[in-house]
């Protein structure tokens, strides 16, 4: 059992932060890695990127949105109650160091995933310029974080409300074209990695975005997380969840994503209980 010591509700309670006791992950765990996590025996597993970790108090800290009955089903959990299975840390650590000009993009709670990565550049002696959006100020998280693990933070509000009236793109685009960036690291919404790529491509400038298709086990032996990346099958868990975001196939991404909330096709919960696909 795995107690929940700290919660905190975000973005108008739509998104929860769970600091949860996990001592064994916390002590092995690095910025971009992933845990499966189960609230009950009733419950889905699911993927989440952990947002920061603490090895001296034994804690990793999660945050999610509450898009579907498991997230529901977390949101239930107050401090003191207990996840039933949480497995980690998983997937691949992101590889950090030293390259010059980092620029750290993060989109809607993917600004959880992105935080440590981007203080993990800033420690390793880059210069990290940091843009994060949402589609509205009271949906925005983790800005104080993220303005001290960055070197300059820009904000972006697809209503205008706060920051930048824009996308997180069009920030970037301004990067691009004035000081530059020697790499950039977008996490967030698959179309705005998509259209993040697609920029950066015309500027040859090194993307990196971080995956996240269906899981079920997390160690590659389901294959639901298969994702095509320079042309080849590839597991998001084990071989990710990062991948130079140039060669994602990125439609066929999106496509499969699809297939898990369209009532018409196969469901995530009927393949868990038994699919033979």
């Amino acid at each position: 059992m795995f107690q929940i010591v700290y919660r905190e509700e975000m973005a108008e309670g739509t998104v929860v932060l769970n600091e949860v006791m996990a001592p064994g992950i916390a002590a092995k765990a690095k910025p971009g890695q992933f845990v499966m996590i189960r609230a009950n025996e009733e419950g889905e597993r699911i993927p989440l990127t952990m947002a920061e970790t603490n090895q001296e108090k034994g804690t990793i800290t999660i945050i999610y949105q509450i898009v579907g009955k498991s997230t529901a089903l977390f949101k239930t959990l107050k401090e003191g109650d207990s996840y039933l299975d949480i497995i980690g840390p998983l997937g691949r650590p992101t590889r950090i160091e030293k390259t010059g000009r980092v620029t750290c993009v993060g989109g809607g709670t993917g600004v959880a995933v992105i935080y440590p990565i981007t203080k993990g550049y800033k420690e390793a002696g880059n210069e990290v310029t940091a843009i994060i959006g949402a589609r509205t100020k009271d949906l925005l998280i983790l800005e104080d974080k993220m303005r001290a693990a960055s070197d300059n933070l820009r904000v972006c509000t697809d209503d205008g409300s706060y920051g930048h009236h824009g996308f997180v793109t069009d920030v970037l685009k301004e990067i691009l074209e004035g000081e530059g960036t020697d790499l950039v690291v977008a996490i967030g919404p698959v179309a705005m990695m998509k259209f993040t790529c697609e920029l950066t491509k015309q500027y040859k400038v090194k993307t990196v975005v971080s995956l996240n298709p269906i899981m079920v086990d997390g160690t590659g032996m389901c294959g639901c997380c298969r994702v095509t990346v320079g042309g080849r099958t590839r597991f998001a868990c084990v071989d990710g969840p990062e991948f130079d975001g140039h060669e994602v196939d990125f439609n066929e991404l999106t496509h499969r994503l699809q297939a898990y909330v369209n009532d018409e096709r196969v469901s995530y919960k009927s393949f868990l209980k038994g699919s033979k696909c």
